[in-house]
């Protein structure tokens, strides 16, 4: 079935083409009677505008793209709800895509969201290399979201990982742990910041730090914590890098046959959903992660509408949240 069309609508109508614009573009230029003839003809017909040409032809756009690094992370859907429910409140619609954690794939996506001519972008936990957004903020607002930047142009929206791993780590020190590993991010957006505090919170408390290499991912949890178990070095507790990781790690010791907290006491970072379900339960760390979303929306049109050109940092506080994952530790092994 093809596609109505302005041109149809018009015909409809009995109007031009170019009034038609007008209305789709709530022009007030336009009488009462002959919008309610536009509209009542592209109902009839089923017509609605599409926003990317609707952009081309007036130079103006009501889309915001956003790239994800992750699909499979319940963080980025809750930052995406906040950018969305911004976004509506402001009579624009959002297009969203992902570069799936890979430099390289990350980059095409970023062009491709280029490609639509949005009003602005907003790159949550990007990988991609910081030329490319430069690059990208020469064209159209650009915020980020859990990444920092130096760039003048480009705006940011973080969490204090240093003061949320700190807090982790107070936490299992309050409950009689001195041995406690942190599964890091590697070379993900944010791991530097937790890895910092981490390493600063043990030597505060004259622990000695235990960095295990890993990833943003429930498979790098879990082998990390097979890899410690191989080695005769696990500790007590486990701070993870983030929840998915968290949840890996758990799965890991389950299947290994130790118990959750009674062997090993493990922390995540987030508190997205997948840390709430009652099964799960994690003690973890908290973001607000739709006033990221609710943060970065706002910025980005602030820009768009040309009420800001210098950047704006913002740096949200974490909090600790206590569930089930976390116990005093059971004795040595």
């Amino acid at each position: 079935m093809t596609r109505p069309t302005m041109e149809d609508v018009a015909l409809r109508a009995g109007v031009s083409r170019a009034l038609v614009s007008l209305v789709m573009r709530g022009s007030p230029k336009v009488s009462d009677l002959r919008r309610t003839a536009v509209l009542k003809a592209a109902e009839e017909l089923g017509y609605s505008p599409h926003a990317m040409a609707r952009s081309l032809a007036s130079r103006t756009s009501t889309v915001l793209g956003v790239m994800v690094s992750d699909l499979h992370n319940a963080f980025f859907a809750e930052v995406v709800d906040g950018i969305d429910a911004v976004a509506r409140e402001q009579g624009f619609d959002i297009i969203i895509n992902t570069g799936g954690r890979s430099p390289t794939r990350e980059r095409r996506a970023l062009d491709s969201l280029l490609s639509f001519r949005p009003a602005g972008v907003a790159l949550l936990s990007p990988v991609v290399p910081a030329n490319a957004i430069s690059k990208a903020a020469e064209q159209v607002p650009i915020v980020l979201v859990a990444r920092s930047s130096r760039v003048s142009n480009v705006d940011t929206v973080n969490d204090d990982g240093e003061q949320g791993c700190g807090l982790a780590i107070d936490h299992l020190v309050s409950l009689g742990h001195t041995r406690i590993a942190h599964l890091d991010g590697g070379e993900g957006t944010q791991a530097g910041p937790r890895r910092r505090g981490y390493i600063a919170a043990m030597t505060r408390h004259g622990l000695t730090p235990q960095v295990v290499s890993s990833e943003y991912t429930d498979v790098a949890g879990a082998r990390a914590i097979r890899g410690l178990i191989s080695s005769d070095s696990l500790p007590t507790a486990i701070l993870a890098c983030n929840d998915f990781n968290a949840v890996g790690a758990i799965s890991a010791l389950e299947d290994a046959g130790l118990r959750v907290p009674s062997d090993v006491s493990v922390v995540g970072y987030d508190n997205t959903s997948l840390a709430a379900l009652r099964h799960v339960s994690l003690t973890t760390i908290d973001q607000p992660r739709n006033e990221f979303g609710r943060l970065a929306a706002e910025a980005l049109l602030q820009r768009v509408r040309g009420e800001r050109t210098e950047p704006v940092r913002h740096l949200l506080h974490p909090s600790l949240v206590v569930r089930n994952t976390t116990a005093p530790p059971g004795g040595d092994r």
